[in-house]
């Protein structure tokens, strides 16, 4: 191979690598800021209320993700770890009536904050955001859109919604004795406290 020739393959091969470490940089940097936060421990309540009864229930073991870059944010709820002030009320919440907790122990939602740039997750405050996805209670998936709000707080984040689920959409129906005890839409209140992950 001539000499001038192999220089020019030389110098195409070094092109080559030095486009290819630009590349793994920035994404190594597009990573390395993107900011996972994660909770154990979150907390999920379901509020009803009717003439005849209150009906309220907690969960505090709910397990979320919040990517700040994305605004992705993940839930997963363990249906047996609701608890309620009444055994009877948390032995009906988990049977086949309602929501059928051996069948389907885990309730989901996957969704996005809409207004990610309202957010400055570098600066103490508290900032009004739209999440809108997908939540899967029983065999059941359906868009939801909550407004909440996302305070940002000596490195932590905690993020707070409330809204309403009509009960009979996810296929909670419940015995035709306890009807009027039971609210058509449950309200649902999200507080968790994120860490870095």
């Amino acid at each position: 191979m001539p000499v001038l020739l192999r220089i020019k393959h030389y110098q195409l091969i070094v092109t080559t690598m030095k486009k290819i470490c630009l590349i793994i940089c920035l994404l190594m940097g597009h990573y390395a800021n993107a900011q996972d936060y994660l909770t154990r421990n979150g907390n999920v309540s379901l509020f009803s209320h009717t003439s005849v009864e209150d009906i309220k229930g907690s969960n505090n073991e709910v397990v979320s993700l919040l990517n700040t870059t994305t605004g992705s944010i993940e839930f997963k709820i363990a249906i047996k770890s609701f608890h309620f002030p009444k055994q009877a009320m948390e032995d009906h919440f988990n049977n086949s009536d309602y929501m059928n907790s051996e069948q389907y122990p885990k309730a989901s939602f996957s969704g996005k904050i809409t207004n990610l740039s309202a957010v400055n997750f570098t600066k103490d405050g508290a900032y009004d955001v739209t999440v809108e996805g997908n939540l899967t209670i029983k065999d059941v998936t359906k868009p939801v859109a909550a407004k909440g709000v996302i305070t940002v707080s000596n490195g932590k984040v905690i993020a707070q919604a409330n809204f309403s689920v009509k009960r009979l959409d996810f296929h909670i129906v419940g015995e035709s004795f306890m009807q009027k005890k039971i609210a058509d839409e449950i309200q649902v209140t999200v507080n968790c406290q994120y860490d870095k992950r």
